[in-house]
């Protein structure tokens, strides 16, 4: 049997909201007994049919949360239904062996898919990623007494009291202060507007397609004079330049260098240096 919730395609809150909500007030409450007959039916048989009363039933509650979260600014509609999937999803985790009732155990996955839906839309770049921050989200504004920037004092008390640190409540509420903004002008903006848009005074400071190519030119005749010079120089004093500076890692020291050629580190310091001199030379010869 598939025991999968399935969504009621006529009764979702659409553009007649309060359709909807009369709607669904029209559905009786059931008994904390008949609940529980259902909670079994539905635990131990799969029954659709009474988790689909279990949801009905309770769809009610979901508008009075959904309806809490309207001072975000986003859609009740779109509120509700995030919230009846947070429902559907409780009533299929839902066990009555618990001794609890179904209400008590929903209200958390409720919130948390209506929580999850404002962090998504509410802004184009994400507000809140780490526990701290979502619980400062959904609790700074009714903390806040008024519409000023929060003193020391008050700052301290909210950080206190939801256990979280001063510097994430004065993060939380600049971002919560702060607004989107476009990087073009609006379509239609007049050129006061046009000018205040971030690709109006951010400058581009990648380089243009004329420098790029000239600067893979200019690495390409470096590279090949390189290559000429050690070319021009004798097989150990290639082998210690090419230990001492050309190699990524692993580059020798002088001590390793004079015990493989045999001879001092002093003396290998001198090849080093008569060597990268006549480098010096025949890379300028080329240029």
């Amino acid at each position: 049997m598939n025991t999968q919730l399935q969504a009621i395609p006529t009764l979702t809150p659409g553009s007649n909201i309060n359709a909807y909500m009369a709607t669904v007030s029209s559905f009786d409450v059931i008994s904390p007994e008949h609940e529980r007959e259902l909670a079994v039916r539905l635990h131990d048989q799969g029954d659709l049919d009474a988790a689909r009363e279990l949801v009905l039933a309770h769809l009610r509650f979901v508008v009075h949360i959904a309806r809490s979260y309207q001072g975000y600014g986003l859609n009740l509609g779109d509120l509700i239904q995030e919230g009846n999937v947070g429902l559907m999803k409780a009533v299929k985790r839902f066990d009555p062996a618990k001794g609890v009732r179904l209400v008590s155990f929903a209200v958390h996955w409720i919130k948390s898919e209506i929580h999850d839906f404002i962090l998504r839309n509410w802004r184009i770049v994400k507000i809140a990623t780490t526990k701290a921050q979502r619980k400062l989200f959904f609790n700074l504004r009714g903390k806040k007494k008024s519409l000023a920037w929060l003193s020391n004092d008050e700052a301290d008390a909210i950080a206190n009291d939801l256990g979280v640190a001063v510097k994430d409540v004065r993060q939380m509420e600049g971002r919560l202060a702060s607004h989107d903004m476009g990087f073009d002008a609006p379509v239609g903006a007049d050129e006061e507007k046009a000018s205040q848009a971030p690709a109006f005074y951010i400058e581009d400071q990648t380089a243009s397609p004329e420098v790029a190519n000239e600067e893979a030119e200019w690495s390409a005749l470096q590279l090949n004079a390189l290559r000429s010079a050690m070319a021009q120089l004798d097989e150990r004093s290639r082998d210690i330049l090419q230990a001492r500076w050309l190699n990524e890692e692993n580059k020798s020291t002088l001590h390793e260098l004079a015990e493989k050629h045999g001879v001092s580190a002093e003396r290998i310091r001198q090849l080093e240096k008569s060597a990268l001199k006549k480098l010096q030379l025949a890379m300028g010869e080329a240029a």
